[in-house]
């Protein structure tokens, strides 16, 4: 196939037929990372493909929850909703911003149907924002990356971490961050004072703990620039 990327077939956990996926290779080189840990690569962006989706029944979900067990009350529950529709996606070796949009949307709507983690739904909202910012839509951008902050407060609260290979200390750095991006300095702050004002972090999490120390530093400095 293409430089980057190859087709491979798995079986859908849904409806059990045999599809193509899109899986990237791992010559993949990295150019920069945002605050909200969003990478810029060269040549291709990986987010596009990070949702996989069957072409024939129209289930989507990131690979991890593509692959791994379903509840069968979860299963039950999308085949009802698919049942006389059709959302299958059509499958095309290389995906513009439209079908990377349309994947994220159809994930988020099952991860909704089945109640996922509210950790699970935050990072698709995250990754869609990266997928909008790649794109320069602005407005849709900021929509989803308050969805995922407002998602990530909810879980700090109601939900047991490490959720996947998430700590709760990395989801409040990284609401912080959101905020940062957002505009909303005085928000970032707060978050990010959580994290720098813990030193069982700086122990423990050192890397969550200086990226927290270096963007509220950052802001600090912005702020003391307005005044001058």
């Amino acid at each position: 196939m293409g430089e980057y990327t190859f087709i491979v077939s798995k079986t859908c956990p849904i409806c059990g037929e045999s599809t193509r996926i899109i899986k990237l290779k791992s010559r993949i080189i990295a150019e920069k990372t945002d605050e909200d840990f969003c990478v810029h690569y060269k040549g291709i962006n990986p987010y596009f493909y990070h949702i996989w989706f069957c072409e024939h029944c129209g289930f989507a979900a990131d690979e991890a929850h593509f692959l791994a067990p379903m509840a069968s009350r979860h299963k039950q529950k999308i085949r009802e909703f698919l049942e006389g529709r059709q959302l299958g996606l059509e499958f095309t070796e290389e995906r513009g911003v439209p079908e990377a949009i349309a994947s994220y949307k159809l994930a988020l709507y099952y991860a909704n149907l089945i109640d996922a983690t509210l950790a699970h739904r935050a990072g698709l909202w995250l990754h869609l924002a990266w997928v909008y910012r790649a794109a320069g839509d602005e407005e849709h951008e900021r929509e989803a990356m308050e969805k995922a902050a407002e998602m990530y407060d909810q879980s700090i609260m109601k939900e047991h971490y490490p959720q996947g290979n998430m700590t709760d200390n990395t989801a409040v750095y990284l609401i912080g961050a959101i905020y940062y991006r957002l505009g909303d300095d005085e928000k970032a702050t707060q978050y990010l004072s959580r994290i720098i004002g813990d030193q069982n972090i700086r122990t423990m999490e050192p890397k969550t703990f200086d990226r927290a120390r270096d963007l509220w530093q950052i802001i600090r400095e912005k702020k003391e620039a307005a005044k001058s």
